[in-house]
């Protein structure tokens, strides 16, 4: 005795009428039903073979609905997200490259295209750096001095400045 099972059980489906899913049968059913229609309403305006081809192309759609999966999705969650993103919410997709080899090698190019050598830029980054560090000194200092006044005074506590 042999017993199938599948590798992925979510991929499991319960057989309920001619080993076909409960959701098949339906889909099943109703192109059937859609044929049947096509047939009455045309048959007075077509040819046999004509109306065939019709009621087949008529049908198809919906016969195929009940066995299409796609991303996991079946045939109706698919069709819903997709009407979702290109109508209900579209979104205007915005391209914008971002290349951080020519950002971080930007000075250097343009300093090439100037026809200047690139350390120059460098010289000028230590430059803003040492006077920012010597405006800080000179702030430490200032809010040094202004800490001993403000002691001497007895404006504050020995506490506030530990």
């Amino acid at each position: 005795m042999e017993v199938k099972i599948n590798k992925e059980i979510r991929n499991y489906t319960e057989s309920m009428f001619f080993g076909l899913s409960m959701r098949q049968f339906l889909f099943s059913v109703l192109a059937c039903g859609v044929a049947v229609g096509l047939f009455f309403l045309l048959r007075g305006r077509f040819g046999t073979e004509t109306v065939s081809w019709m009621c087949v192309l008529g049908a198809s759609p919906f016969a195929v609905m009940g066995f299409v999966r796609y991303n996991g999705m079946t045939a109706e969650q698919f069709v819903w997200a997709w009407i979702k993103s290109e109508f209900i919410m579209p979104k205007k997709l915005l391209f914008v490259p971002e290349n951080l080899y020519y950002e971080a090698m930007k000075n250097a190019i343009e300093a090439h295209e100037k026809g200047t050598p690139a350390v120059q830029k460098k010289r000028k980054k230590r430059k803003r750096r040492a006077k920012r560090r010597k405006e800080a000194r000179k702030r430490r200092k200032q809010a040094e001095k202004a800490r001993k006044q403000n002691k001497k005074a007895g404006k504050c506590k020995e506490a506030d400045y530990d």
